[in-house]
């Protein structure tokens, strides 16, 4: 798999915090997040195979691959130890790396995202489209998806997926199509905390969030009013304070 584009922020002596993105976004899906979090803390944000700044896939992807890749790239920046919170597939990603490098997770925060995303069906068949129509027609219906009914900032989220590889997309369909972590989860030992949308249509807290809350030992949940599937977007203040609360506890940043 090709390397990951990525970005930091904030002081380069704090412990370093990696965010990761969801399927058909970029690293500016945390933007309402970073200012905080780059007070206190190195912020390392990736792109996904095919989005933002990130090269399309030479070859399938797996959320394992991803994973690894995440390891490698941390490797070259010569970090032995992180705290990892991620949306939809990035939390997804956030899941394996706590499974493949438990030494190295130093906590853990998963929102609006799952241990099995459904029925692979559905994301074969997905990315059959996009790949024959490009990532247009999916951006015409993504509010929807992504966001309740009221919210009127959805514009920006949807043109990263306008914008978006169409290979690139639909590889990393596949990739969620092929992940299924709900019987290791009580493997995870990094402190987690687990985030959801109480109005999230694309992975609703009951059977995703409270899945992984109740599989991973110790987990936290945490369900947020009135937001969708990109929660730290449509309602960025509580999800902030719910992060940075999470990465107090088991991270500590530098003094506020």
């Amino acid at each position: 798999m090709t390397a990951l584009h990525h970005r930091l922020d904030g002081p380069e002596d704090a412990p370093l915090v990696v965010l990761g993105p969801s399927l058909g976004t970029s690293t500016r899906l945390w933007d309402p997040q970073v200012p905080a979090l780059a007070s206190r803390w190195r912020v390392l944000r990736y792109d996904l195979p095919g989005h933002g700044g990130s090269s399309p896939p030479a070859g399938p992807v797996t959320v394992e691959g991803i994973a690894d890749e995440i390891v490698r790239l941390l490797g070259r920046l010569e970090t032995e130890r992180f705290a990892y919170a991620g949306v939809s597939l990035g939390g997804a990603v956030g899941t394996a790396l706590a499974l493949r490098a438990p030494d190295r997770v130093a906590s853990l925060i998963l929102c609006c995202t799952s241990p099995s995303f459904g029925p692979p069906e559905a994301w074969h068949e997905r990315a059959r489209r996009v790949r024959g129509d490009g990532t247009g027609p999916l951006a015409e219906t993504a509010a929807a998806r992504w966001f309740t009914p009221g919210f009127t900032g959805a514009g920006p989220y949807v043109e990263m997926l306008r914008a978006t590889d169409a290979e690139g997309y639909a590889a990393c369909c596949e990739a969620l199509a092929r992940f299924d972590a709900t019987d290791r989860l009580g493997g995870i030992t990094a402190p987690t905390l687990v985030i959801a949308g109480a109005r999230d249509v694309a992975t609703p807290p009951a059977g995703h969030a409270e899945t992984l809350a109740a599989g991973i030992p110790g987990a936290e949940l945490v369900v947020i009013d009135g937001a969708g599937h990109l929660a730290n977007a449509e309602r960025p203040e509580p999800v902030t304070r719910a992060v940075t609360a999470q990465l107090d506890r088991t991270w500590k940043g530098l003094p506020a």
